[in-house]
């Protein structure tokens, strides 16, 4: 196996299924891939409706949350059950493009240094006030971390397993792997992304409630950066 899809969702019923359907078909040539919907405690029929596809995608599963633990925590339980070597997260409610994915591991395929590729959303579909409080948040955000990443609140990434399994899991922490991954001396890359309309669904954050929670959370990893140690090298000594 490697690559592992993971989709985490809470409350997306009218839009996994069509997700589905175009994940398999945009990677209907990568050889080995398997994909992982993370229901995050969900009240309507996203969970039975994934459950009645398992039959029809072989390579499909699916693990449910008893209550709601939020997006981060989703990414980590589908890490951890993952059998692939790398990781393509994707948000539930289509507005990623699993398009996409096929040019994030081309990407990495030519670069042996790359660990870490962020989707960088172009034209994106939302509403004016969430388009300005995102540009202000990001703004903001690179101005403190230097995380060298325009769009950090794009859904669309492709990591290394055993790095992201490495980072600490905290709340916040889909938001901040570009720093994360920076403070460690690592390198990562950003690359042009589809956005799209959510046709189907609600959001399940507010402009009130990202600016609230995120800026707690921006001090927090900027503590975790300044922290980290970073080996200068290191070899094994062997018996003469």
């Amino acid at each position: 196996m490697q690559l592992s899809v993971l989709i985490p969702v809470l409350d997306e019923q009218d839009n996994i299924l069509p997700l589905l359907e175009e994940i398999y078909a945009a990677l209907a040539a990568c050889p080995a891939f398997e994909v992982l919907v993370i229901d995050d405690g969900s009240g309507d029929a996203t969970p039975s409706r994934v459950e009645k596809a398992l039959a029809e995608y072989p390579t499909l599963r699916l693990i449910r949350h008893e209550s709601r633990a939020g997006k981060s925590a989703a990414l980590v339980t589908g890490a951890r059950a993952a059998q692939g070597a790398w990781l393509a997260f994707i948000d539930g409610d289509r507005q990623n493009d699993p398009a996409d994915i096929p040019p994030m591991l081309r990407k990495v395929e030519g670069d042996e240094d790359l660990v870490l590729v962020n989707g960088v959303r172009r034209r994106r579909q939302d509403t004016l006030s969430k388009r300005l409080a995102s540009r202000a948040a990001n703004a903001i955000r690179q101005a403190i971390l230097h995380d060298d990443c325009p769009d950090t609140g794009c859904g669309l990434k492709l990591i290394r397993r055993d790095l992201f399994l490495d980072l600490p899991a905290i709340d916040c922490l889909h938001r901040f792997i570009p720093a994360l991954v920076k403070g460690r001396g690592l390198t990562h890359a950003n690359l042009s992304v589809n956005d799209r309309p959510r046709l189907a669904g609600t959001s399940k954050y507010t402009n009130l409630h990202r600016a609230a929670v995120g800026l707690w959370d921006l001090f927090g990893i900027l503590w975790l950066i300044r922290r980290q140690k970073r080996p200068g090298g290191a070899t094994e000594v062997k018996a003469p």
